[in-house]
């Protein structure tokens, strides 16, 4: 592949790095990597650039902290294992970033938080905040008090969810490997379409951290869609962030296709949880995706799921494929008695009037 794609990144500015707990916890001696993520992010600052952290680890330090082996399973462990572990990765990025002068910040979140708007964008205004006065942010999902969150969720998904949110130019996924090896165990260098990466993505499990490539490459996916690249990298190189933004050829880099979502839309189908799913007919599935066209009841023939309106649902064909995301006007009860209904009889059938749509195409993203 040529570098000219890797010549773009010597502009980014602003770049959001996920680290995971393998990676951090267990490299580079007893102390991690800790060390070699503050060099890198000051030597980042020395070149113009500021850096947001996404990084794993409570419940990896937590299990040092007790002297535990292996990942607790239960929710209950896994919160206690958090909240004695979370002081320490702080205490850790804290002294390794006083070495260069730097303020280490600390921000938790839950999808929760992410997923009120008001609330996201607050959460952006704050980090914006801390940059400004030199910190250097360190994003980790609020695993103490998570459930869903904590047991489905990881921080490769939270940093392409972070990534828009900070106004980045860059996403960086350290990993334990190269890149992304095609079948011959080779790292690829430049990846500009997904579909053909399919077969290549398998997901490994460890003791330690939850993911796996398959995540990564999804996380990747979402944020390419808004317009930001993302390499996948090797966390054990103590120069791999540098030799990314002046755009060596490291690490397997994602590149945007198409035109890059807004930043609502982008919330509202990759940081929104789908509360419910709406089953389609094929003119609405046509309407939908060939023509930019609101999703109206007539359109619409199953309801799955209990969602109430302002809830984000999935929207499938009648062959069970995904073809958009959306935020829904009516309750899911509402919109079961609402099937195939024009839209003029919508008043007459519910007694109250929220609009034609079920789902307004400004609420709709297609897949």
């Amino acid at each position: 592949m040529p570098s000219l794609p890797r010549e773009a990144l010597k502009s980014a500015k602003r770049i959001v790095v996920k680290i995971g707990s393998r990676a951090l916890v267990q490299g580079d001696g007893p102390g991690g990597r800790f060390a070699s993520v503050a060099n890198q992010v000051t030597e980042l600052h020395a070149l113009g650039r500021t850096v947001i952290l996404v990084s794993s680890g409570a419940v990896a330090m937590g299990c040092q902290q007790l002297g535990r082996t292996t990942r607790p399973t239960l929710i209950p462990e896994l919160q206690a294992f958090a909240a004695i572990g979370q002081p320490l990765l702080m205490q850790a990025y804290a002294v390794a970033f006083a070495t260069h002068g730097l303020y280490a910040a600390q921000v938790l979140v839950t999808h929760a938080e992410l997923a009120d708007r008001r609330r996201y964008l607050n959460a952006g205004a704050a980090m914006e905040a801390m940059l400004e006065q030199g910190a250097v942010p360190i994003i980790n999902e609020n695993d103490t008090v998570s459930t869903e969150e904590l047991q489905f969720g990881d921080n490769d998904q939270l940093a392409s969810m972070v990534a828009p949110l900070a106004a980045a130019d860059l996403l960086v996924l350290l990993t334990d490997v190269e890149g992304l090896l095609d079948a011959n165990k080779q790292r690829i260098s430049v990846v500009d379409d997904f579909d053909a990466i399919d077969a290549l993505i398998w997901r490994k499990d460890n003791a330690v951290s939850v993911g796996g490539m398959g995540s990564k490459v999804s996380a990747a996916r979402r944020a390419c869609q808004v317009g930001v690249p993302v390499v996948i990298g090797p966390a054990r190189d103590p120069d791999v962030l540098r030799k990314i933004v002046t755009g060596e050829d490291c690490g397997t880099l994602f590149l945007p296709a198409g035109s890059a979502l807004a930043s609502r839309k982008y919330w509202i189908a990759y940081t929104l949880k789908m509360r419910g799913t709406l089953v389609v007919d094929a003119g609405a599935a046509r309407a939908l995706t060939e023509q930019n066209r609101s999703l109206l009841p007539a359109g619409v023939i199953e309801v799955r799921g209990t969602f109430h309106a302002g809830d984000a649902v999935s929207i499938t064909g009648a062959n069970g494929d995904e073809l958009a995301r959306g935020l829904s006007r009516y309750d899911a009860r509402d919109v079961q008695r609402l099937l195939g209904a024009r839209s003029e009889h919508i008043e007459q059938r519910l007694g109250f009037y929220r609009g034609d749509e079920i789902v307004h195409r400004d609420d709709l993203v297609v897949l």
